[in-house]
């Protein structure tokens, strides 16, 4: 499962990449890394007409962790090893939202699979968040009919600023700790990242050219700043990289190039 799951991903991005590429006219630019202790990954960054800042890091580690952040993974004793891709794109026209997948395969004493695949719109299309939803329950509801409503209720709730007391603003899934059955746990897995790739670019592809103004683009960057907030506040996939000695800048290649606050 380790060298499938790793390939999967891989492939993944690949594929994301070059439709990303298509959508843009750029080309990603890749840098690989090493986690001392075991492992690392390689990171596909690009910043071109479209994407403001996009990228999709794949990465693979294993060794021992910080035994105080291991106590909040479960069945972590002193040894772990960790798959999978992780994608954000932040977008220069504000009415096109930004994304976020991230997929993962994990083992400790025991094995699971955990990700979320989510937006962030700053000016709410009905028909883009109807459009996205649509591919991602299709893929869960192949699997278990009640995947698509508790990963969606998962994903607004795992969303929030407590500080705020907002939501991010997210339209997605999220799920973690998923132990059933392997084989068709990592189907649903791989499942997830085609539906992503189906749907992403399609709301891309629709928004991308509209005008906008300097009002837009200013909300845009305030909205960003939010999403700052969250991905170092709070997100397992931010902590989880840090704290067991990923590249840090592959880690935070989450961060947005230009933000406000307000």
């Amino acid at each position: 499962m380790r060298d499938r799951a790793e390939k999967y991903f891989q492939d993944l991005r690949d594929r994301i990449c070059a439709a990303f590429e298509l959508l843009d006219g750029g080309s990603f630019e890749r840098t690989s890394w090493e986690r001392p202790g075991g492992g690392g990954g390689l990171m596909s960054a690009m910043k071109g007409k479209v994407f403001e800042k996009v990228g999709v890091n794949c990465s693979t580690v294993f060794g021992e962790m910080d035994p105080e952040f291991g106590k909040g993974i479960p069945g972590y004793r002193n040894y772990f090893f960790a798959t999978g891709i992780s994608l954000v794109a932040h977008m220069v026209n504000p009415l096109v939202p930004a994304f976020h997948l991230n997929l993962r395969y994990i083992e400790t004493d025991h094995s699971w699979f955990g990700g979320g695949a989510d937006m962030t719109p700053s000016f709410p299309f009905e028909e883009d968040i109807t459009d996205y939803h649509r591919a991602l329950k299709t893929a869960c509801d192949q699997h278990d009919p009640i995947y698509y409503s508790r990963f969606k209720k998962w994903c607004d709730d795992y969303f929030y600023l407590e500080h705020r007391k907002e939501p991010r603003g997210s339209e997605g899934i999220f799920f973690d700790h998923i132990v059933q059955d392997p084989e068709k746990d990592f189907k649903f897995v791989r499942d997830i990242g085609e539906a992503f790739l189906e749907a992403c670019p399609k709301v891309i592809l629709k928004r991308k050219d509209m005008p906008f103004t300097e009002e837009q683009r200013d909300f845009q960057l305030y909205k960003r700043g939010r999403y700052v907030e969250f991905n170092l506040l709070y997100d397992q996939g931010t902590q989880f990289g840090l704290k067991t000695g990923a590249n840090a800048n592959a880690v935070l290649m989450s961060m947005p190039p230009v933000v406000k606050w307000k």
